[in-house]
């Protein structure tokens, strides 16, 4: 089997949420995947809202950029809001896969109804324009929050831990759901052992972008560069951003 690599964004600037994201991809990747889990110097900490976002955005164009020159087959963006997605396919050669876009999907492969366990409240309204956007509104029974920050995650309590399983627990009961999307990048390696204990399929949405990455290049098949998704149009660009001038 030829060896693939495959560049795993974290969109914030911490590197033990880097890790544990790429602990996660390194699990799921099949023999001959080389996982290269990256993160920006500069940047949000955590990401929790549209501002945050914003931020996070330039930071994943930088490391699509870098992914490019290092000659990466495709890219995974870690945070579920998917920060950039659009204009990193524009800016990326292989395909590029959000977490959230690649969790919904999966979701909807094994369960009609599904619900989605997230950290902030605040971030439970973009969940739900990525829902409207990619056009699972309508599988998505309900959106539950931990009432914790992202970085509650790697604080070494495991009261965020804790916290996420018991909303699982509840999605389930109260919901009518067939499965649970874990909405954040730091929950990554919670999926396998709530899936075991809870008797239903929990969604890490980086092991799931990693796997469609792997079939996407399998197949032949890279970002298109007809229409929208073509590289940016030649122009000058200035300051920190001329480096990410694809040509």
């Amino acid at each position: 089997m030829s060896s693939v690599c495959i560049q795993v964004i974290n969109p914030n600037t911490n590197p033990g949420m880097t890790e544990t994201i790429g602990a996660a991809a390194r699990a799921v990747a099949a023999p001959g995947t080389e996982i290269l889990a990256v993160c920006p110097s500069e940047g949000v900490p955590s990401i929790e809202g549209h501002f945050d976002e914003a931020i996070a955005a330039v930071g994943v164009l930088e490391q699509i950029s870098a992914g490019r020159q290092h000659g990466v087959d495709g890219h995974v963006i870690a945070c579920f809001g998917d920060p950039g997605l659009l204009a990193a396919r524009e800016l990326a050669q292989g395909p590029v896969i959000g977490i959230a876009e690649a969790a919904m999907h999966m979701a909807t492969m094994v369960a009609t109804r599904f619900s989605i366990v997230t950290t902030l409240p605040r971030t439970l309204i973009i969940a739900r324009h990525l829902l409207h956007q990619y056009g699972f509104q309508d599988h998505c029974a309900a959106l539950h929050a931990i009432d914790l920050p992202v970085l509650a995650l790697e604080d070494g309590s495991g009261l965020a831990q804790e916290k996420v399983r018991a909303r699982c627990i509840q999605a389930i009961k109260e919901d009518g759901s067939g499965a649970i999307v874990l909405g954040c990048g730091g929950m990554a390696t919670l999926a396998q052992e709530l899936t075991r204990e809870l008797h239903v399929p929990v969604i890490d949405g980086v092991s799931a972008a990693v796997k469609m990455v792997e079939s996407l290049v399998a197949l032949g098949l890279s970002t298109s560069k007809q229409g929208d998704l073509a590289f940016p149009e030649r122009k000058a660009l200035s300051g920190k951003f001329q480096a990410l001038n694809p040509f």
